[in-house]
């Protein structure tokens, strides 16, 4: 009962996030712009504009987890519903402008956005103190196998105040005192392997005591299972990625409409871009390079060059070390930090080498490096590789490759049309963020053991030139 009141009460905080925010739109709408529309509509359609405007912004502040006052810092809170009230007032400005038959006036909608600002900020200090103050942190107990340093993570993560650790063991001594986990709150399973892991589980089960548990790479498999009878018999399907025919159509079609569009609107950007590499060293302006996607096909990726013409004049496959490399031309640290380098992957999209939403390709070599030590990560090759991915929207700069292929294997098992869209969405948070400043090289020398707790992205960035 207690926990249901937890979740009531945050819950309830929540949706005054929700009426606050929507305030100032409500105002701007019956001050401003409900008599200018071409027919005014009388309470009900008034109310079916507030809702509308309501619905959008619940859906984008939960994509941009707006809402989770428990694990985000303040400013990340109002970052993510600045992004979600941003777009829900685009998609508002323009339904008024369908209902008005001529573009409105954009001054009351700013203002209306200085307001959401204003609450945004409000409400995300007073949920953050209010919360803290109310509940207690959580005791928790981290059992690891071959996965160390979650207690690590929880301080780098500013936790402490959520989850109060109170031990940390490796897995065999948890089995010889497995009763000590009915005395917690919530256990961290830190790679664990099942036999181990099933044990813990059960006991937590019955005793109430949350668990959140770091997969491997078997639990991504099992997680895209689907359940059936068989022998009047409960079983677990299981098969290489094999989606109906109706979602692949879809996600063709959306592929070839995003890119197309992209280009249309981005290419004075891509012109702008084009001129200032030329410009800077006379050198060429794209570089192309051998890569993979869906069933180990090998495609040529193009990008914009943003590291000089010699980077790889050695012939060896290099991953980038991130701002810091001195093979980064000055255009390039700037392309680099905006992501116009990517752009002309649109083209490879078009052609049907890649997709908007997938793995992000990676070069041969350096997949070959990967699997001797982590055969798996071949898996990711069950999907065309893609513009933006769930590794991308979700990890940061210096995730190792095993994560990297979690997070795949995660988004593969789900993959639908929605999922796609959510990631789309995602990314644009992502644009406006700037890129852990975490040392490459440590997230290269940990990558093969996947014994560390690995945060974010590797992004393999090397290039080789064409004209």
């Amino acid at each position: 009962m207690k926990a249901l009141g937890h979740s009531v009460a945050i819950r309830v905080v929540k949706i005054m996030n929700i009426v606050m925010v929507t305030i100032p739109f409500l105002l701007c709408w019956y001050l401003y712009y409900a008599s200018r529309i071409s027919s005014p509509y009388y309470a009900k359609g008034n109310w079916l504009i507030i809702a509308l405007f309501m619905i959008l912004y619940s859906a984008f502040a939960h994509i941009y987890d707006g809402f989770l006052i428990s694990l985000n810092r303040v400013s990340e809170m109002i970052y993510s519903q600045i992004l979600a009230f941003l777009i829900t007032d685009g998609i508002m400005y323009i339904v008024i402008w369908l209902l008005s038959k001529q573009l409105p006036n954009v001054v009351p909608g700013l203002l209306a956005i200085a307001g959401q600002c204003l609450q945004a900020a409000l409400w995300s200090g007073g949920a953050h103190r209010w919360y803290f103050a109310t509940f207690e942190p959580q005791k928790c107990a981290i059992i690891y196998d071959n996965r160390e340093g979650m207690e690590k993570l929880i301080e780098e993560y500013d936790l402490t105040n959520k989850f109060h650790v109170e031990y940390v063991v490796p897995v065999e001594r948890c089995m010889e005192k497995l009763y000590r986990v009915k005395d917690m709150e919530c256990v961290f399973l830190s790679g664990i392997h099942s036999h181990e892991r099933n044990i813990i589980l059960k006991e937590c089960m019955y005793h109430g005591v949350r668990v959140y548990v770091i997969p491997r790479v078997g639990d991504m498999i099992m997680s895209s299972a689907k359940k059936m009878h068989m022998f009047h018999l409960p079983m677990l399907q299981v098969e290489r990625f094999n989606p109906i025919p109706e979602y692949l159509f879809v996600k063709r079609f959306f592929d070839i409409v995003i890119s197309l569009a992209a280009l249309v609107l981005l290419s004075p950007f891509m012109l702008v871009t084009a001129i200032a590499i030329k410009l800077y060293d006379h050198g060429p302006v794209l570089y192309k390079q051998n890569r993979l996607t869906k069933d180990g096909r090998v495609f040529q990726v193009l990008k914009f060059r943003s590291m000089r013409v010699d980077a790889e004049k050695d012939g060896v496959a290099r991953l980038s070390t991130g701002d810091k490399d001195d093979r980064i031309t000055p255009v390039g640290h700037v392309i680099r930090k905006i992501r116009f380098d990517e752009l002309p992957q649109l083209f490879n999209i078009l052609r049907g080498d890649m997709s908007i939403v997938g793995p992000r390709p990676e070069r041969p070599e350096i997949a070959a490096e990967y699997e001797k030590e982590l055969p798996e990560f071949a898996l990711r090759l069950q999907v065309k590789a893609g513009l933006t991915g769930y590794a991308q929207v979700y990890g940061k700069y210096n995730t190792t490759p095993y994560d990297k292929l979690q997070m795949d294997l995660m988004y593969i098992a789900t993959a639908s049309f929605v999922e796609d869209l959510k990631i789309c969405f995602a990314t644009v948070k992502i644009l406006f963020m700037p890129e852990s400043t975490e040392g490459v090289a440590e997230g290269q020398k940990n990558a093969m053991d996947a014994k560390n707790s690995g945060n974010g992205e590797v992004p393999g960035e090397n290039e080789d030139v064409v004209a």
